[in-house]
């Protein structure tokens, strides 16, 4: 279930540096050739995505998503306008790292990662411009 806690600009904002920071640390980390540097890169990865999604719910909704369930974080994201739908895509991209990212049961291979930063990064760029855009 989907725990609604409002949210706005400031929220946004903060929310966004955050994700900015995240993704820096984990393009950081990517450039390591170490398994272990893959899944601290994926595993930041993860958190960029997560903040850059609240980020944009904040904006877009005044509310981010709160529930147990990521999916249910990515049908939110999917309702928001413009590109929610290709930025819920790119959300569900990175979820697909997450365990073995955060719990270390398998180590992300460098393919697996560049995609997972790739789709991470079109998420934190969307966030910033939102809020840019938004009289911030």
């Amino acid at each position: 279930m989907i725990r609604d806690t409002p949210c706005g600009r400031a929220d946004a904002r903060r929310r966004v540096r955050m994700a900015r920071t995240y993704l820096d640390v984990a393009d950081q980390a990517s450039l390591g050739e170490s398994d272990e540097g893959r899944n601290v890169a994926a595993g930041n990865a993860v958190l960029a995505a997560f903040a850059a999604a609240d980020a944009l719910c904040c904006l877009r909704l005044g509310r981010p998503a709160r529930g147990q369930a990521h999916q249910e974080a990515t049908a939110l994201l999917k309702t928001v306008r413009p590109d929610g739908p290709a930025l819920a895509k790119d959300l569900a991209t990175v979820l697909g790292v997450k365990d073995a990212a955060h719990y270390g049961t398998v180590f992300v291979s460098a393919t697996v990662l560049r995609s997972t930063l790739r789709a991470t990064t079109r998420l934190v760029e969307a966030a910033e411009a939102a809020v840019q855009t938004s009289g911030s």
